[in-house]
């Protein structure tokens, strides 16, 4: 093998992807080479350094941003205009001498009648003012949604715009008012595989917590998101609600239930702000036989401070 010949097979040596005699011909090479032996060595060392770099985490947020930025790329992709449809097809059949044919005018003119359905078609799909024309709640379910985002001008009255692909790509606009944009949202956080539309439904129903449905999304999240961050965010928010029973038993079940230590430390603190005696006994389950040391602490220190209060 001569030095070009390792150059040229350099890359595809180091990730693993030279067969055994090519791989045995370039190591042999490098044992004869002093230059060619310097630079694997090098770049084998590199290559080390680099793998003990961490690996960052790619949130929710980040996903989020990265979806919408390719969707703001996809909108600015005009679809082609009749024009050009005309033009492309209608200069491609068409003989350059004498008339058209039967056949070629025939087929222009479906050619043309195909663009005209494609440009209409989105139009006549996208739902009228306040953003969901007539779709009913058992539709609602079959909309896979690609991005959610609050409209600048609206967001004093809640507005929300949200791009969906059904039978084709459609836009949503309304305010959260709209039963409709709110069911959507709702089985949004309910049941859908993807973090960042998750997160994203539920940061725009935070501005409507009044609504049932939107309360039981939050409280369902906190307690059934696979996503820890997403079930914190939801804590969070339901903690501003009113302390319903239903409030309350959702907070139990994750102090109960929840996997993540921190997620239950976090249910301990919001279940002390509004004391009760029923939580005694899950705060006393805690304190004694949570595999988790600090959120035993945490509970013990929350029993002394309650028992104190209710005495």
């Amino acid at each position: 093998m001569t030095c070009n010949e390792f150059e040229e097979n350099f890359s595809l040596y180091l990730y693993g992807e030279l067969g055994a005699d090519e791989r045995a011909a370039l190591d042999e090479h490098a044992a004869a080479c002093p230059a060619c032996r310097k630079r694997l060595g090098e770049t084998e060392r590199l290559h080390a350094l680099l793998s003990e770099r961490p690996t960052p985490e790619v949130t929710p947020a980040l996903l989020a941003r990265c979806r919408m930025a390719l969707e703001e790329a996809l909108d600015k992709e005009a679809a082609p205009s009749l024009r050009n449809l005309f033009e492309r097809w209608f200069v491609g059949f068409v003989p350059h001498r004498g008339m058209p044919s039967r056949a070629a005018v025939a087929l222009t003119l479906l050619v043309l009648g195909f663009g005209l359905g494609w440009e209409i078609r989105p139009r006549l799909g996208s739902p009228s003012s306040p953003g969901t024309g007539g779709l009913n709640e058992a539709s609602l379910g079959e909309l896979r949604i690609n991005n959610i985002s609050q409209v600048p001008s609206g967001t004093e009255n809640g507005q929300v715009r949200i791009s969906v692909d059904a039978d084709h790509h459609m836009t949503f606009e309304g305010s959260l008012d709209d039963p409709r944009i709110r069911q959507l949202l709702v089985n949004a956080v309910k049941d859908y595989d993807n973090p960042g539309i998750r997160h994203d439904s539920l940061d725009v129903l935070r501005s409507n917590p009044e609504q049932p449905s939107v309360r039981g999304a939050f409280l369902y999240a906190m307690q059934n998101d696979p996503d820890v961050g997403i079930r914190l965010d939801a804590l969070q928010a339901a903690q501003e609600f009113a302390w319903t029973p239903e409030v309350r038993q959702a907070f139990l079940n994750t102090l109960e239930k929840d996997k993540n230590p921190g997620v239950r430390v976090a249910a301990v603190d919001a279940l002390t702000e509004h004391a009760n005696s029923s939580i005694l006994p899950a705060l006393e389950r805690l304190a004694t036989s949570d595999p988790n040391r600090y959120v035993r602490l945490k509970s013990l220190s929350a029993l002394r401070k309650l028992n104190g209060g209710l005495n």
